[in-house]
């Protein structure tokens, strides 16, 4: 049993969450609802970011309290987890959470007595928007090349990091893979980064400036800079500077895995490594860089005035589902896809319940009146054996961060299940079998029947497990009319269908093993 602490970003809560992070939600869970049915220990941690700038500056142009701006924000954050099924087991609120300032403090101490941390008066170009400093070559036009507004110029005397001092080995963890950069694009662009040199960074403000919002700088009157506050909250809910026990099971003991947005890559490549090194901490194991998601092909912004609210899309499908499977299926992992609520409402129709719940509904129907509900025996065939080569194939798709491709092979195999049991035309013994038939054509009848049923309901119970990351909802009410319990590990026997009359019976347990 593997040890894997899994953590989506925390997100500025400057305004109220868009579909654009429900596509890192969902990616997340999927990937710890597919390590937990292999059977490993799993915690998965989500939170928000509550300290920043622009949310201080965001709550003045509100007229609201900064606090009450950010509680109320954050708060739509962590409902949106609750609508889209997301199965965290912590949550954590910078500005909230009273583990935090102990985390981010012991954090600050550790980097401090490595000899990390130095005093350097600066003056520099800053994105409120990014919340870092660009020097003038990374410009685009003179403004910022990820929102397209003009910089600020920043004088102050601040707390620095040397990150320059980290560089050679960061390169190092990359180029040989202990630090996981996928896609490979995303990892060239890190390892180009490294190879160009690194520069110190600021890791304090002035508390005029940030309004005195914040976690201060310990014994100090600055407040710490947002990232190295935020990055620590993938300590904060471990217990770092409070209690270490989670932290030596997870962090110490276990795989890390970050899934983050492309645009915030360099911080979690970088940044974030090299602090860890320097408190003496393990890196992360793997950084899975998620794209944007688009509409008419521009990125969804809470500035850009053109979020999607994925409540209401919740609400009007009555399931998490439908938007899950739409940001999971139609846009590629590690790039930029474009949403459509039209697109979304044709993939749920079309393929979810028009290839899904058209086959269970003809399946299960012709099971009932011709066999009691009761499974006969399955049969060995071509069909059964490519049904158990499934969990496999979706265990590949995680494996190479490629969740939409793990979906599509689940429905390239629903497609190749329909077509079959339209070819076999079952319901056409079904029917023979009320005829008046010799007993000789009654059992050949029979079996034949019984064998196309078996096989597909073979078939479903398989997918009914292979969804389960994906679509927890759905895939749990298709375990329910298939009468298996859920969820089950992949390497645990389906049992399927069943009586009070009749035991249920078990489907090949080694068919199913992942």
């Amino acid at each position: 049993m593997n040890k894997i602490y899994i953590t989506t970003s925390i997100p500025y809560v400057n305004a109220a969450p868009h579909v654009g992070f429900a596509l890192e939600l969902v990616q997340a869970d999927a990937y710890a609802r597919h390590f937990r049915l292999l059977g490993h220990d799993i915690r998965f941690q989500c939170g928000t970011d509550d300290n920043s700038l622009k949310n201080v500056r965001s709550a003045e142009a509100a007229g609201v309290p900064v606090k009450d701006f950010v509680n109320a924000n954050a708060d739509r954050f962590e409902r949106l987890g609750g609508l889209l099924d997301i199965s965290n087991e912590e949550f954590v609120r910078t500005s909230r959470d009273q583990r935090h300032i102990a985390c981010v403090h012991a954090l600050w101490k550790a980097c401090a007595g490595n000899g990390d941390l130095y005093r350097k008066a600066y003056e520099g170009l800053y994105c409120v928007g990014c919340e870092q400093f660009y020097e003038p070559s990374e410009l685009d036009d003179g403004r910022c090349p990820e929102h397209g507004l003009a910089l600020e110029t920043i004088r102050e005397e601040n707390w620095f990091f040397r990150l320059s001092r980290y560089g050679d080995r960061l390169l190092a963890l990359v180029e040989t893979g202990e630090l996981r950069i996928v896609p490979a694009h995303r990892r060239n662009e890190v390892l180009a980064l490294l190879r160009r040199g690194l520069s110190d960074i600021s890791v304090s403000r002035s508390s005029e400036r940030a309004r005195g919002w914040g976690v201060p700088v310990p014994d100090g009157d600055e407040v710490v800079y947002v990232w190295f506050d935020a990055l620590a909250n993938y300590l904060t809910g471990l217990g770092h500077g409070s209690d270490p026990t989670l932290l030596q099971h997870y962090w110490n003991g276990g795989q890390r895995i970050h899934v983050v947005g492309k645009g915030i890559s360099k911080f979690h490549a970088i940044y974030w490594p090299a602090i860890l090194l320097s408190a003496g901490l393990p890196p992360p194991s793997s950084i899975l860089v998620h794209g944007y998601v688009t509409v008419d092909g521009r990125k969804i912004g809470k500035s850009a005035g053109n979020g999607i609210d994925s409540e209401r899309i919740i609400q009007s499908y009555e399931t998490p589902d439908a938007l899950r499977y739409y940001l999971l299926r139609h846009i590629r992992s590690g790039d930029d896809g474009d949403f459509s609520a039209e697109r979304l409402d044709a993939a749920w129709s079309g393929e979810l319940a028009g290839q899904l719940g058209n086959l269970a509904n003809r399946v299960l129907a012709l099971l009932s009146t011709s066999f009691d509900g009761i499974v006969p025996p399955v049969p060995d065939s071509a069909f059964v054996d490519e049904a158990a080569r499934l969990p496999g194939k979706v265990a590949k798709a995680f494996d190479a961060y490629e969740l939409h491709v793990g979906l599509a092979d689940i429905f390239a195999f629903i497609g190749e299940a329909n077509r079959r049991f339209t070819q076999r035309a079952p319901w056409a013994d079904a029917k023979a079998l009320l005829a008046d038939l010799t007993l000789e054509d009654r059992k050949a009848t029979a079996a034949r029947l019984g064998a196309c049923l078996a096989e597909q309901v073979y078939g479903l119970a398989v997918v009914a497990r292979c969804l389960l990351p994906f679509l927890p909802s759905s895939a749990a009410k298709l375990h329910s009319r298939l009468g298996i319990p859920s969820p089950l590990l992949y390497r645990e026997p389906l049992i399927v269908g069943g009586t009070q009359a009749a035991p249920q019976a078990v489907l090949f347990p080694q068919r199913a093993a992942a």
